[in-house]
C-alpha cells in the first residue's frame, strides 16, 4: 500500500477557549508528525487567538496567526461532512476535561493539563516567558505521546 493511501490518525485537541493551548498543540503535532496525524483543535467557549501564543509559535517558525477558533461541535461537523470522524481526543486543560462534549467515533480520549496562557500576568517579557514554558510543556507531551505510539 502506498503512503498516499494510508489514512492519517485524526486528533482533536480541546481546551476551554481554543485560543492558545489547543491551537499550539494542533500546530505542534502537525509540525512534528503531520505525515502520520491530522490535527485539529476546538474549544468549549471559543475566544480570539491569544497573541502571545502566536508570538511563541512564530519563534519556532510555526504561523498560527490565521487560525480561527471554533466549538468542538463545529470541528466534529467539519469532519463529518467529509464522512470522517476523529480517532483521538486530547483535552489540554482541566476545564475541557470536565466539559468536553461527546465526540462520536473516538477510540481514545486523553486528558492532559497545561497552565492557561490567557491568565499570565507580569511585564510583557515575563508573559512571553510563561507562554513559552506552556508551549514547551505541550511539545514535550506530544513528543512523548508520539514515542509511545
Amino acid at each position: 500500500m502506498s503512503s498516499a493511501t494510508v489514512e492519517k490518525t485524526r486528533v482533536l485537541f480541546v481546551c476551554g477557549q481554543n485560543s492558545a493551548r489547543s491551537q499550539m498543540a494542533e500546530a505542534l503535532l502537525d509540525h512534528l508528525a503531520g505525515d502520520r496525524y491530522e490535527a485539529r483543535s476546538a474549544g468549549i467557549e471559543p475566544a480570539p487567538i491569544n497573541p502571545l501564543a502566536v508570538a511563541v509559535m512564530a519563534e519556532r517558525g510555526i504561523d498560527i496567526s490565521q487560525k480561527r477558533t471554533k466549538l468542538v461541535a463545529e470541528a466534529v461537523a467539519e469532519l463529518a461532512a467529509q464522512g470522517r470522524q476523529f480517532d483521538v481526543v486530547i483535552t489540554v486543560c482541566s476545564k475541557a476535561a470536565g466539559l468536553c462534549p461527546f465526540v462520536p467515533g473516538v477510540q481514545v480520549t486523553e486528558r492532559w493539563s497545561f497552565d492557561d496562557p490567557g491568565t499570565v500576568d507580569g511585564m510583557p517579557e515575563e508573559q512571553l516567558s510563561k507562554v513559552r514554558a506552556v508551549r514547551d510543556d505541550i511539545e514535550a507531551a506530544i513528543t512523548a505521546w508520539l514515542a509511545g505510539r
